[in-house]
């Protein structure tokens, strides 16, 4: 048999304090996200719907399919810069009229829905995630364009935006626009560059220049209407294709055109699956709070796959990493789990076959991580751990079956590259509360630095001071863990989000069905050369 046992002793005191962690963990989080839910906050909030409109997740709610799960992706972005948490735009995968599509909102309480930088590094991972798995676009849109005194940071790159659009429609992915207020300058050609446009009687307000900007550039007088309202559009220049009376109506109408696209999954709904045979409340007493202490990542593979089935690869070659094949929510998947934390030559040339084996059977992979990244010393850099960790990243980069990745406890350095990180193009990167990710651990950095200080000093005949030395390896070691924190890199966008452990099951089933509507296809040969 195949199904996983659990040696998990949740009544043993090690679970209850890693569990007491996670809970509290989760409980932070929770009050992050919050202000992204709270938008512009109380003032702003009130104004918008004193103009009897919708915000942004209730016009979200009412597109999708009743019932139906929407996947809320980078929720934290912006999170610790100066700009509001959420970055003034909701993303995220959603089911309408039984196709599943990318979703984008404006959020109007936030200035107005203008676009900041990290709007705009949010809306380009939107697209390339529409892209990569063939989702049909559907922006809800209401902004007065880009955050002007932040322009420069806006300007230049935030014409990928409409790059992206016109690349979208090129695929045969549909793109539809429904416009619910503002949509002005670079902002008037996402519903121009659209393949559907949906606009509103006396809410939709669509020009390369307002009334002011007008009157500046040509002297000319106009009105918002005249300029470009809705009626304007759909009986005069023609830029809107459907013309509603309110907001409902713009949506219903919306699902319409989906329902009117004719667009098909490139592969059919797997069979019902069977949930995993242990408990996955259990997840929340798994990692410890130290990343320094090892757990057993198929504790985890036991509660998230089908049946808590999974089939080893190499068992007793390379144990510091679980390799296998499983199957999640009915879809096939190949899974690499870092167990004991350090990658070995071992390790690496396993994962190294293993990518290769699940590229010739075009199956998804999914990496857990809990890495400290690739081992060093003499013993192991004559055992050659540079080549046979750089044929593991070989084969990361150059695999071509879609990838999904859980930063589940340490991340740190090459292993961050050789587990399929942000810069390889996993197709959806996922951290957990308890994760951490950075080029080593705070006091591993802080030591280096202290002795290449203490060197340097030696070297000049200098005494060193090591009063000074105690402080700022301190002061390092602070950055560092401050730096390494999930919800710090999920502001970055170096994730699509920080997910509660209890629903990464769940999670990772919505992808893993998004990925689906594409082709999935593995390399065949095309991996460059392994150094043996």
């Amino acid at each position: 048999m195949t199904v996983l046992d659990s040696a998990l002793d949740t009544g043993g005191p090690d679970y209850e304090v890693h569990r007491s962690a996670m809970l509290e963990k989760l409980a932070a989080l929770d009050a992050e996200h919050a202000k992204a839910l709270a938008g512009g906050g109380e003032k702003y909030t009130a104004r918008h719907r004193g103009r009897g409109k919708l915000l942004a997740r209730e016009r979200i709610e009412l597109l999708v399919d009743p019932d139906s799960p929407f996947l809320e992706l980078s929720p934290l972005a912006a999170w610790g810069s100066t700009y509001p948490v959420g970055a003034s735009l909701v993303t995220g995968i959603g089911v309408v009229e039984g196709v599943e599509c990318l979703i984008t909102a404006n959020d109007p309480t936030v200035r107005g829905g203008a676009s900041n930088p990290w709007t705009l590094k949010k809306a380009l991972r939107a697209n390339e995630i529409a892209y990569a798995n063939r989702l049909p676009v559907i922006s809800l849109v209401e902004s007065g364009g880009a955050d002007l005194p932040s322009q420069k940071e806006i300007f230049i790159p935030g014409g990928a935006l409409f790059r992206d659009l016109t690349r979208l429609s090129a695929a045969g992915i549909p793109t539809v626009a429904v416009v619910f207020g503002n949509s002005t300058a670079g902002g008037a050609y996402v519903p121009g560059m659209s393949d559907h446009t949906v606009m509103i009687e006396d809410r939709s307000k669509v020009f390369l220049g307002g009334p002011p900007l007008v009157r500046m550039a040509t002297g000319e007088e106009s009105d918002d209407e005249s300029l470009g309202g809705a009626a304007m559009h759909a009986r005069v220049s023609g830029l809107a294709d459907h013309y509603a009376v309110d907001e409902a109506d713009a949506i219903r109408q919306a699902r319409r055109i989906v329902a009117r696209l004719n667009h098909r999954k490139a592969h059919p709904d797997p069979v019902a699956a069977e949930p995993p045979k242990h408990d996955p409340e259990e997840l929340l007493g798994i990692v410890p709070g130290d990343l320094k202490t090892p757990f057993d990542p198929r504790e985890v593979i036991a509660r998230i796959v089908d049946g808590s089935d999974f089939d080893e690869f190499k068992p007793l070659y390379g144990p510091s990493l679980a390799t296998g094949w499983a199957r999640l929510h009915g879809y096939p998947v190949g899974i690499l789990a870092n167990a004991q934390g350090v990658l070995f030559s071992a390790e690496s040339q396993k994962a190294a076959q293993f990518i290769q084996l699940a590229n010739q059977r075009d199956i998804p992979l999914l990496f857990l991580h809990n890495t400290t990244g690739y081992m060093v010393g003499k013993e192991y850099e004559q055992g050659g751990i540079i080549k046979h960790g750089a044929m593991m990243i070989n084969a990361v980069s150059n695999s071509k079956v879609p990838h999904l990745s859980v930063l589940m406890g340490a991340s740190y350095g090459a292993g961050h590259y050789g587990m399929c990180g942000r810069a390889y193009d996993p197709r959806f990167l996922f951290a957990w509360p308890s994760a951490k990710s950075a080029v080593m651990g705070p006091q591993q950095l802080a030591g280096v630095l202290s002795i290449v200080a203490r060197a340097s000093a030696a070297a000049k005949g200098q005494p060193y001071d090591e009063e000074a030395d105690a402080g700022l390896r301190a002061l390092v070691e602070a950055q560092i863990e401050s730096e390494s924190l999930p919800v710090f890199l999920s502001g970055l966008l170096y994730d699509d989000g920080v997910i509660d452990p209890r629903d990464t099951r769940t999670v990772l089933g919505l992808c893993l069905s998004a990925i689906h509507t594409a082709p999935v296809e593995g390399a065949r040969g095309g991996f460059g050369v392994f150094r043996m």
